[in-house]
């Protein structure tokens, strides 16, 4: 991986005296964390299933307490739902694999798209870099896991189409992770 260099612009002493408010917005600024995703996989049907329906249980027996507010058998039997939530929750979580990407720096990410031009058959589809070698390199550099590049391609040559895709797309995605809001103005 090259080495970066990072270059930190220290304004005027005289500036920062005069308006504190912008060293401390600059601090802010240069702590932030690049965005992360999470992919969480459960193959397990069943405890998928059990997930679901508690969740639909609680939000049924939610509703019919927003109509009965002082009905203690309901509130009983919303805090029963919780219960069952919170336990096929905790099954769910044992069962599930959590994989966890991060954003990478703009001029890495943009390096590495141009590590892999489209072929010429994927230029004449308007594409502008070759998927089939950057996804294995992104999901590697970008994965908070761990994951080899070697591991990445097995996967996403192995899985499912649709799963495959998921997978690209968790690393892809997080790259395009805005959490800005240019406000009403």
């Amino acid at each position: 991986m090259p080495a970066t260099t990072k270059t930190i612009a220290t304004p005027p002493a005289a500036a920062v005296a005069k308006d504190a408010h912008w060293a401390a917005t600059q601090e802010r600024l240069r702590n932030r964390t690049r965005a992360t995703a999470k992919l969480t996989i459960c193959d397990d049907v069943e405890v998928r299933k059990d997930l679901d329906m508690a969740r639909y249980a609680l939000r049924r027996i939610e509703g019919e307490a927003a109509d009965r507010p002082d009905d203690q058998a309901v509130k009983d039997a919303v805090a029963a739902a919780k219960a069952d939530v919170e336990q096929a929750q905790a099954a769910f979580d044992e069962a599930a694999t959590v994989l966890t990407f991060q954003a990478l720096p703009r001029l890495e990410f943009e390096a590495l798209k141009k590590a892999h031009p489209a072929t010429e058959e994927q230029a004449e589809d308007d594409l502008e870099y070759n998927v089939e070698t950057l996804g294995p390199e992104l999901i590697s550099r970008s994965s908070l896991d761990g994951m080899p590049v070697e591991a990445a391609r097995e996967y996403l040559d192995t899985w499912s189409e649709a799963e495959a895709a998921e997978l690209f797309n968790a690393a892809w995605g997080v790259q395009q992770t805005t959490r800005l809001d240019l406000g009403k103005g």
